[in-house]
């Protein structure tokens, strides 16, 4: 069986400070059904002092009104035949009549403010409010048992004053919980420290508790608790009459206004002090000012001097700039035709030509054949193999002199050494070099090792490779696309085609380069008084261009060209410096 629920507190202990929260059930704006206000009168209970508002002051009713029942069936029948959504909104329209928003006021006896207003709860017919703690009130407030509660409500925005209750928290009836309890309209529920309390509905009878009893305090301690309250009751009134005796006194004497302006000046001159620190910066910001801007000034005049030399100086170059333009492109058609008249010496030095008789594609450098990149060792022997190295010495050398002419660097640096050539190989990260032969483990042989170890003939097939490449960096420059590296002498071919092809005449070679040998021999044989001829005569001067002349330079080694008519370049002119 289980243990009744007992409340802790006894009706004369209950105090407002026990008040923890108020519940209200039921919303209710017209006079309850079935009840008249005298039978209420009559019927009511000592529980609770209830004060009728306004809105509940009602007629009483008659016996005309019985037959208010049936009415109410006609009412049913009709709902039921109207549609479905006629009639949702007469649901509709019945449900916000029923319920509101709302909130209450607590109010005790002398006090004019209420001591409590609670929170507004929105569209609702059983309120459920928050807790409240009233502990920290005034002790006149905490100790008393009556209170007043006061209801507004809500609806369509206009707030309207429901309800109001005196209440005597003394006369209150225990119950123990929410669940299946008929309240009647606007029926309070009050939450007290131990539990739940009504006054409209009656608790269930309980038995007394047999308990054995137990002494409590006697009645001296009573008594001593009593006066020592009354004492501090006695010393909060006393300290309230002497603050306001104090405030009176106060208030009748003259104010002294001399620690005002005490206070005044100090903040004053810390106002002043304060003034004067940004005053002394502000100084300084102007001073660092002032000086910025001037030196910004001397850099504005500089600037512009400048910019007015700069001014003079292109306009001086415009009038250069269409000459100057004509130079360009000159030097540039000229650089264009030495070019060709190089690729095109280059390709007479270099005879690259079909091999007779040969596959397609089958090229032989100075009657020398070179396969396509392609080496195979147990059928290549003997001479086959001196001549291979032999085509790629001379592939390697017009690849190395292209690069030259052309301005294009390689990316593989090539040596040439006849039939010996070397391909550098310094991009590829090779792993597996040690750090002692970092530098020669990086020179590729163009040429056919002795031994025929599978490493040598692996390193010889990979510096063929980076000679393809370089050919196809030099390819790449002059915008030239190779459909295969691996046809090593057919691009190199193509690209010597491609450079010396033009519709201009070939310019020829430039007369002079003679003369600036015999320049540099001239200087080393300042140091003897005879030189050797040519044709091994002393006395005469190895011709220029098919001239000869006796004599030294100029007037002493029989140049066929005066000092005077002599154009220095940058080669010759500290030679001639050093002659002076």
């Amino acid at each position: 069986m289980l243990s009744e629920t007992r409340p802790l507190l006894m009706p004369q202990n209950r105090k407002l400070r026990h008040l923890k929260g108020i519940y209200l059930r039921n919303l209710t704006f017209s006079r309850p059904e079935d009840r008249t206000v005298d039978d209420a009168a009559l019927n009511g209970s000592n529980s609770a002092t209830r004060r009728p508002s306004v809105k509940e002051l009602y007629n009483a009713r008659s016996s005309e009104s019985s037959g208010s029942g049936k009415a109410t069936a006609r009412r049913g029948s009709m709902l039921a035949m109207v549609n479905a959504v006629e009639r949702q909104k007469k649901l509709e329209g019945t449900v916000d009549e029923k319920v509101a928003d709302g909130f209450f006021s607590l109010h005790c006896e002398g006090e004019e403010e209420p001591i409590y207003i609670s929170e507004v709860v929105e569209r609702s017919s059983n309120f459920n409010f928050q807790f409240f703690d009233l502990t920290n009130l005034h002790p006149g407030i905490t100790r008393t048992a009556e209170l007043t509660f006061r209801f507004y409500t809500c609806r369509q925005g206009v707030w309207t004053f429901l309800l109001e209750e005196s209440v005597d928290l003394k006369k209150l009836q225990f119950i123990d919980t929410l669940e299946n309890q008929h309240f009647p309209p606007n029926g309070l529920v009050f939450h007290l420290t131990d539990g739940m309390y009504s006054a409209d509905i009656a608790g269930p009878p309980r038995r007394p508790k047999s308990a054995p009893a137990v002494p409590t305090s006697s009645y001296n301690a009573l008594m001593k608790l009593a006066t020592l309250d009354t004492s501090i009751q006695d010393a909060i009134a006393t300290q309230q009459a002497i603050a306001a005796q104090i405030n009176d006194i106060l208030d009748k004497r003259p104010p002294d206004k001399g620690p005002v302006a005490k206070d005044r000046l100090d903040l004053a001159k810390k106002y002043v002090a304060q003034e004067q620190r940004a005053l002394a910066a502000s100084e300084k910001r102007k001073k660092e000012l002032k000086q910025s801007i001037q030196a910004r000034r001397a850099a504005i005049r500089e600037g512009r001097a400048m910019q007015e030399k700069a001014e003079r100086d292109v306009a001086d170059a415009q009038g250069k700039l269409s000459s100057s333009r004509e130079a360009v492109a000159t030097t540039k058609e000229q650089i264009h035709g030495q070019r060709r008249r190089i690729c095109s010496d280059l390709s007479d030095i270099f005879d690259i030509r079909p091999v007779p008789d040969g596959p397609p594609l089958s090229f032989q450098i100075c009657g020398i054949p070179l396969p396509n990149t392609t080496f195979d060792a147990a059928t290549s022997r003997g001479t086959d193999e001196n001549a291979l190295s032999a085509a790629l010495g001379y592939a390697a050398a017009l690849t190395d002199s292209l690069q030259y002419y052309l301005s294009t660097p390689l990316p593989y640096p090539i040596t040439t050494f006849g039939s010996r050539a070397t391909i550098r190989d310094d991009i590829s990260l090779l792993t597996d070099l040690t750090a002692k032969y970092q530098t020669r483990g990086r020179e590729f042989p163009l040429y056919l090792p002795k031994g025929g170890s599978t490493a040598a003939h692996f390193r010889f097939e990979y510096a063929w490779f980076l000679l393809n490449k370089d050919i196809e960096a030099l390819c790449a420059s002059q915008h030239l696309r190779i459909m295969d590296i691996r046809q090593t002498l057919p691009n190199l071919k193509y690209l010597l085609y491609v450079c010396s092809a033009g519709t201009d005449e070939v310019p020829e070679r430039k007369k002079g380069g003679v003369r600036g040998l015999w320049m540099g021999g001239a200087k080393n044989s300042r140091a003897s008084p005879t030189v050797a001829s040519v044709d091994g005569v002393g006395s005469e001067s190895p011709s220029v261009d098919g001239e000869g002349e006796a004599g030294g330079i100029g007037a002493q080694k029989g140049l066929p060209f005066g000092e005077a008519e002599l154009k220095l370049s940058l080669r010759r002119k500290g030679l001639h410096a050093g002659r002076g």
